[in-house]
C-alpha cells in the first residue's frame, strides 16, 4: 500500500489530495507542522533529509517534494487520468501551470508566512510581509487572465489544477484581495467544493 508522510496546511495536502482524486488506498503518516519528530536524526536519515514532507512511499520508491510526487503518481497510476495526452493542444497549458505553483506563488507565500508566522516577533518585518502580500497579488492575476471562460487551467481538471489550485487557495487563506480576479474566485469556489480537497484538507 501506498504510505504518505503528511501534515495539515502544507505541501503534503497536494499529495492527498490526488490519491484522494484517484481514489488510491494509501496509509497516512500524520505529523503537526513543527513537530521536533520530523528534524529527529532518525527521520532525517529515513523519510526526508530536511526533515519535512510530503514524502511518498510506494515500495521500493520513495519519492518527495509535491509535484514530483504527484508525476509519480500520474505516471505509475494514473492511466491517462488527470493530465492531458503529450500530444493534446491542451499539454503545453498544462505543464505551464503545474509548475507555476512553485516557481511564482509559493516563493511570496512562503516570505509572507516567515514574516508573520515562523519568525518571533521582534523579528518580523511588516514591510517585507507586506511587499511580498503585494507580489503574490500580482502573480494571481495570471492565473486570473488564464481561467477566462474556462473551469479549469488545461482543460478539464488535473494535476495543474491541484497545484497552482492549491497555492490559490493559501493565497485567498492569508487574506490578498481577489475582488478584482472575479475568475479566480470562481475557481478556488469550485475547488473547495471538491469531496477529495475537503477529504484532503481535513485530515
Amino acid at each position: 500500500m501506498l504510505k504518505l508522510y503528511f501534515a495539515p496546511k502544507s505541501r503534503a495536502v497536494r499529495a492527498a489530495w490526488l490519491l484522494e482524486e484517484m481514489g488510491l488506498e494509501y496509509e497516512l503518516v500524520s505529523y503537526t507542522l513543527g513537530d521536533p519528530a520530523m528534524r529527529s536524526a532518525d527521520f532525517r536519515a529515513h523519510v526526508h533529509p530536511m526533515g519535512r514532507v510530503p514524502v511518498l512511499v510506494d515500495g521500493d520508491v520513495q519519492i518527495m517534494e509535491s509535484g514530483a510526487i504527484l508525476e509519480y503518481l500520474l505516471m505509475r497510476h494514473g492511466d491517462g487520468r488527470f493530465r492531458p495526452a503529450p500530444n493534446s493542444v491542451d499539454s503545453p497549458a498544462y505543464l505551464q501551470w503545474l509548475h507555476y505553483a512553485e516557481g511564482m506563488l509559493m516563493p511570496p507565500i512562503n516570505s509572507y508566512m516567515v514574516e508573520t508566522f515562523f519568525l518571533p516577533p521582534e523579528r518580523q518585518s511588516e514591510v517585507h510581509a507586506k511587499r511580498a502580500k503585494k507580489l503574490l497579488g500580482q502573480m494571481l492575476v495570471a492565473v486570473d487572465t488564464a481561467l477566462e471562460g474556462r473551469d479549469y487551467l488545461a482543460g478539464d481538471f488535473s494535476a495543474a489544477d491541484i497545484m497552482t489550485g492549491s497555492a490559490a487557495i493559501s493565497a485567498k487563506g492569508i487574506g490578498v484581495d481577489l475582488a478584482d480576479m472575479p475568475n479566480l474566485s470562481a475557481y478556488i469556489e469550485r475547488l473547495e467544493a471538491r469531496p477529495a480537497y475537503q477529504t484532503a484538507a481535513s485530515l
